[in-house]
C-alpha cells in the first residue's frame, strides 16, 4: 500500500510542534528577539551539521540528523512568524499565541507541499536525504543573498518561500529517515 504523504506530513509536523510547545514552556517565546538573518543562521548551523554528519559519518555530540531536521522545521516556522510580525524586544507572545502562529504556518507549508507534490508526482520519495540537505543549504545561500539585498528580488521568490521549501525538505527528510529505520 502506498504511503499517505499528507498523513505522514501531518504526523511529522505534530512531532515538531510537540517539541516547540515544550520549549515554549521552558523558555517562553524568547526567539521573538531574533532578526531574520539570525534565524537564517540558526537554520544554517543545523543544515551544516547534517551535511557534516552525512559526509563524515561521525557525531561527537550525541544527536543525529533527525533532531537537526526538526530544528530546521521549527526555526523555519519561527522565521515565517518573524517575517510577519518583525522581531520584538522580548517575549511578547504567549504560548497560545505562538502555537496559533505555528499552526497557521504549518498549514501553509502543508498546502504548498500538497500543490508541489501533485505537480512533481511525489518525486521526493525517489530522492536521497543528502539531496534535501544540499537543497536546504542552497536555499539558505539564496536567503542570505536576499537578506543582503534588503529583502529585494528582481524575479525570484522571497525569503518566506525559501523558508517554506526548507521546512518541506526537512519534513521529507524526517519521513524518509523514519521509513529507513
Amino acid at each position: 500500500m502506498k504511503p499517505d504523504t499528507n498523513q505522514q506530513f501531518e504526523q511529522t509536523i505534530a512531532l515538531c510542534r510537540d517539541l516547540f510547545a515544550k520549549k515554549l514552556k521552558d523558555y517562553g517565546a524568547a526567539w521573538r528577539i531574533l532578526r531574520i538573518p539570525s534565524v537564517t543562521d540558526q537554520i544554517y548551523i543545523k543544515a551544516k551539521r547534517i551535511r557534516t554528519l552525512e559526509t563524515t559519518g561521525v557525531a561527537l555530540v550525541d544527536e543525529g540528523i533527525r533532531p537537526e531536521l526538526i530544528g530546521i522545521i521549527n526555526y523555519g516556522i519561527i522565521g515565517l512568524i518573524q517575517l510577519e510580525h518583525g522581531p520584538a524586544d522580548g517575549c511578547d507572545m504567549t504560548a497560545e499565541e505562538a502555537l496559533a502562529e505555528y499552526d497557521k504556518f504549518a498549514r501553509k507549508a502543508l498546502e504548498l507541499m500538497k500543490a508541489k507534490n501533485h505537480d512533481y508526482g511525489e518525486a521526493w520519495r525517489e530522492m536521497r536525504v543528502s539531496s534535501y540537505t544540499d537543497l536546504i543549504l542552497m536555499k539558505l545561500n539564496r536567503t542570505k543573498e536576499i537578506e543582503d539585498n534588503n529583502g529585494h528580488t528582481l524575479v525570484s521568490e522571497g525569503i518566506d518561500a525559501n523558508y517554506m521549501d526548507m521546512i518541506n525538505y526537512s519534513v521529507f527528510g524526517l519521513i524518509k529517515t523514519s521509513e529507513e529505520k
